[in-house]
């Protein structure tokens, strides 16, 4: 999170807010959405923010009463998720590999993965049934993202065709996130400082035991204060494709 120290010097990136709730939190809206409400979350970087955040999560989304003489409180209107949340203390020097062989002993089958600071549109039904029909240990979403810089076609030292901010040609597929892994895989990942997109995947991949699920839509991280204003306005403007729930 340096590139958005403005945001992360107080919070955990994934606490950044949109539209007033957590990234983390439009993330497991999408999950949620294609039925799935059970979620180990790898804290890390003040990780105590977001413990506190689910601690306090029934009592902020619905009505109370509060008998102070009993000691009693009593939720009403409950408008909180169905969500199971498993939050799992990875540590601060821990690669993204180490923080899955930390969690293993909560795994028992296919899990999905991504990470705290990208949403999509990615249907993740759709990327369930076709893990399933792969027959490999891991499927990672494939994304064509948009270049930041215009485009030059060059010949003859004369430009030949120019294209402001195109979308990638399909040699262009990038890591996307919203991975389908079999338990399985953390066997490649060798110990605690294990980052799971040097080593763990690469070797899936010579293993021809990574398979891409390509999504042609909308998938934005949030990587600058830039990229949280965007995100911010889309939400505001009613336009966040994010939000199929």
């Amino acid at each position: 999170g340096t590139r958005i120290s403005e945001e992360t010097h107080l919070k955990p990136k994934p606490m950044i807010e949109i539209g007033g709730m957590p990234l983390l939190w439009h993330i497991m809206k999408i999950y949620s959405y294609h039925g799935i409400n059970d979620f180990i979350i790898c804290c890390g970087y003040k990780g105590y923010m977001i413990k506190e955040y689910f601690a306090n999560y029934l009592l902020h989304m619905s009505d109370v009463t509060i008998d102070l003489s009993s000691s009693t409180l009593t939720t009403h209107k409950n408008t909180a998720e169905p969500w199971s949340v498993t939050l799992v203390d990875t540590g601060i020097d821990v690669g993204t590999g180490g923080r899955l062989r930390k969690i293993s002993q909560y795994l028992n089958g296919p899990f999905c993965m991504t990470y705290g600071d990208g949403v999509s549109n990615v249907n993740i039904k759709q990327l369930v049934n076709f893990h399933k029909t792969t027959g490999t240990l891991a499927t990672v979403t494939g994304i064509l993202p948009n270049t930041k810089f215009g485009m030059l076609s060059v010949k003859n030292g004369l430009v030949t065709e120019f294209a402001e901010k195109p979308r990638n040609d399909t040699s262009g597929w990038i890591n996307g996130g919203f991975f389908i892994l079999e338990p399985e895989v953390i066997d490649f990942i060798e110990d605690d400082s294990t980052f799971f997109e040097d080593g763990p995947m690469g070797r899936l991949a010579q293993s021809s035991q990574l398979s891409i699920f390509k999504h042609h839509d909308f998938w934005m991280c949030m990587d600058t204060l830039r990229d949280k204003k965007n995100l911010e306005k889309m939400w505001q403007d009613g336009n966040a494709p994010w939000k199929v729930w």
